[in-house]
């Protein structure tokens, strides 16, 4: 799809999504029919190859529908985050699965990167068994990935370089037994709880390795680090919420006046100088990641690959985007005071999704050292990035 057209699509969506932000949180989990309509809207598959029914939409635009959702519902917007970055592995994938799991265009994928898994390797095949944290959207999903170490005769492979190797397999959700682990802070729509399998059996040709196999599929979008348009997905749906958040707050300010006060908030000098350091940072946030994205797109488009630099701003910029977007967030509950304490107000629910976000890997704070080592030109490996 094209940008605009993901937009729209997002757009569309965006006023169902948020009127059933309080009914996903507390299901824990996004109810069955909104991810059957998001996914209708071609929302859970915007990285798919365009010969499989996908979207392979552009960076921009698989951003800018995170961030629309994210205004609506965070949790919503992570369920469909974490299934276009899964069905990123249809672009890695032989023609035959990717058209097997991805054909179908109502299909929703999920799961976890990290190889928290085994893979014994027998004959074309890899029996796995493994239990995995953070398998979010995972109830409404028809096949789920695990990250897996690869074993052969009980001995781990290992990299050219030492490292460990492990691939992503691709499960069937009836090998998948999914546990519900999920009690959280925040987030708590997105029903990241636990998922196991024992002695799943996944063709070898059914797995891919981000780290060492080449994407088949050639369009531009694939030149993109996998795991660098995590980070942006990531880096997005917070950036959302920041927006949301800031919205929330102006119709409180324009209406709540303080304790033996006539003036509303939005009168006070302090809450309009606050207000705008808010917007201001979450604005310098959003133009730098906008920025990245641009520059790493040309080159994408022109084939030049992109070199460790551009791969290091992506990080560094869904990194500050994301930690800023909290930041504001909670620049606008404060602002709010004792109003934002009750869970009915929707800035409680914007507090503790922000600060739940923070937490991914992804964007976590080791991200700040790998860009500072490589923006002061020092030996970096850059398959982190």
């Amino acid at each position: 799809m094209s940008t605009p057209a993901i937009l729209d699509a997002a757009r569309d969506m965006a006023p169902q999504v948020a009127a059933r932000a309080v009914e996903t949180e507390a299901a824990r989990r996004l109810p069955a029919d909104l991810a059957a309509a998001l996914a209708e809207a071609g929302l859970f598959r915007m990285t798919v190859p365009r010969q499989f029914g996908g979207g392979e939409t552009t960076p921009a635009g698989f951003y800018g529908a995170l961030e629309i959702l994210g205004q609506a519902d965070a949790a919503t917007a992570w369920c469909a985050m974490i299934a276009s970055t899964t069905a990123l592995g249809a672009a890695w994938l032989p023609e035959a699965h990717a058209q097997e799991i991805f054909g179908d265009p109502l299909t929703i994928s999920g799961g976890v990167f990290a190889p928290m898994g085994k893979a014994q390797a027998q004959g074309g095949d890899y029996v796995v068994s493994g239990q995995w944290a953070w398998a979010s959207g995972s109830a409404n999903c028809h096949w789920l990935i695990g990250g897996s170490l690869i074993f052969d005769d009980g001995v781990m492979r290992t990299l050219p370089g030492g490292g460990p190797d492990h691939r992503m397999m691709f499960f069937r959700r009836a090998d998948v037994t999914l546990i519900d682990t999920w009690d959280s802070s925040g987030l708590r729509g997105t029903g990241s709880g636990d998922m196991a399998v024992n002695g799943a059996v996944v063709p070898q040709g059914r797995s891919v390795s981000f780290l060492t196999d080449a994407p088949r599929a050639t369009g531009p979008l694939y030149a993109f680090p996998p795991f660098g348009l995590l980070a942006l997905g990531i880096a997005a749906v917070a950036s959302g919420n920041a927006l949301g958040a800031l919205a929330d707050f102006k119709t409180l300010a324009t209406t709540k006046k303080g304790a033996g006060s006539s003036r509303t908030l939005a009168e006070r000098g302090t809450v309009q100088a606050e207000y705008a350091k808010a917007e201001a940072a979450l604005e310098a946030a959003r133009a730098l990641a906008a920025a990245s994205i641009e520059a790493a797109w040309v080159r994408a488009q022109a084939g030049a690959g992109l070199d460790t630099p551009t791969r290091a701003r992506l990080r560094l910029a869904a990194t500050h985007l994301t930690r800023t977007a909290a930041d504001v967030v909670r620049m606008a509950y404060d602002m709010a005071g004792g109003t934002a304490v009750y869970s009915k107000h929707p800035l409680q629910r914007r507090f503790r999704d922000a600060h739940v976000a923070t937490q991914h890997m992804m964007i976590a704070p080791p991200t700040y050292e790998l860009a500072g080592r490589v923006g002061l030109g020092l030996p970096t490996d850059a398959t982190a990035l």
